[in-house]
């Protein structure tokens, strides 16, 4: 009996041990799986941190409190996902709250149907304080009195953007530029016009010095109540330190030292004083072959003009080319958005 006794307790003791290596073996499947999904679909409980050290993102930034996006960020940021298809694609948005599970993510891309399908798109909150941490901005976006900047979320955006390269690399761009080809460059400021940069899209590696330099002019001639200065202004100012800005003789970059210096037809190939052209009807439409994205001026679009399926504007032949999914909801007359309470969230 006792033999027989020590032969049950031990049988016993073997399940209970084969249930405890399956339960951890499961854990570990689980794990391994969840591993994969958050460096492959930007689910469950990925960090911005997560996304962002690889140095290959492309980011945008929505610094107001609005969730319910117009069409053209949600078409900038289609056409992005589209043309760096192998390229993490990440929105910060202000609104937002953390995301620590599946379901988050899930909720969040249900808000946004036209995105909800692209796997290398990312939402995180915006967390200025986070993100200025350990940069020559913390100090100033500590002391800085809200209430007497009149340009106040464009410059939490202009710091924002350098504070994010700095730490981590990648091309950062305004939510009102549609991407129509990659660009070739790793390290490279856009020009606006023949001798004057505009901060709209960047690309430079971590770390790099032209970045902590911008940081450190953004502070030392900060002039909240001048439009561009903390932008467009302090590019000029930090690249003509570096080096001389010379004139384009023709469609061809320039390098100053290990940046280059791109051709305004990169990214700006219709002026800002004539962004009206985008909303017009055109006989023949611009091939933007020189051209890796288009800059649309949306800050000039006072009287709130949008694309209008059938109108046969360049906006709207720039939504079927570059955001189809964009496009083809607003054509069927659907919605680009659904009422999903971000804040649960909190």
């Amino acid at each position: 009996m006792m033999r027989l006794k020590k032969i049950l307790t031990f049988s016993l003791v073997l399940i209970a041990f084969g249930i405890f290596c399956s339960v951890i073996i499961k854990r570990s499947s689980i794990q391994h799986m969840y591993s994969y999904v958050r460096e492959y679909t930007g689910s469950y409980n990925t960090s911005p941190e997560d996304v962002l050290r690889h140095g290959n993102s492309i980011i945008f930034m929505e610094t107001s409190n609005r969730t319910e996006l117009p069409s053209l960020i949600l078409c900038a940021i289609e056409s992005a996902a589209r043309v760096y298809n192998n390229r993490p694609v990440v929105f910060f948005m202000k609104e937002l709250s953390e995301i620590n599970s599946i379901e988050d993510e899930r909720i969040v891309r249900r808000r946004y149907p036209t995105l909800s399908a692209f796997q290398n798109v990312y939402f995180f909150p915006l967390k200025l304080k986070k993100i200025f941490k350990d940069t020559p901005l913390l100090n100033w976006y500590q002391k800085i009195n809200e209430k007497k900047q009149p340009y106040l979320l464009n410059n939490y955006s202009n710091g924002g953007r350098l504070a994010l390269i700095w730490k981590y690399g990648g091309i950062y761009m305004d939510t009102d530029i549609i991407s129509i080809r990659p660009v070739p460059e790793d390290n490279f400021l856009t020009a606006q016009a023949q001798e004057g940069l505009n901060n709209a899209v960047l690309g430079l590696s971590a770390h790099h010095n032209f970045t902590w330099n911008s940081m450190e002019d953004f502070v030392e001639n900060y002039k909240g109540n001048v439009w561009g200065n903390q932008g467009p202004k302090l590019f000029t100012r930090v690249l003509k330190k570096f080096c001389n800005i010379s004139r384009f003789e023709s469609v061809q970059d320039h390098v100053c030292k290990n940046v280059s210096y791109l051709y305004p037809q990169r990214y700006y190939p219709i002026p800002h004083a004539s962004w009206k052209k985008y909303y017009q009807a055109w006989e023949k439409f611009p091939t933007f072959n020189n051209s890796y994205a288009l800059h649309i001026w949306n800050k000039m679009n006072k009287q709130k003009e949008t694309m209008v399926p059938g109108s046969k504007t360049l906006m709207e032949h720039l939504y079927q080319q570059y955001c189809p999914t964009t496009y083809g909801a607003i054509a069927r007359n659907e919605s680009i958005y659904t009422f999903i309470n971000l804040h649960q969230f909190i």
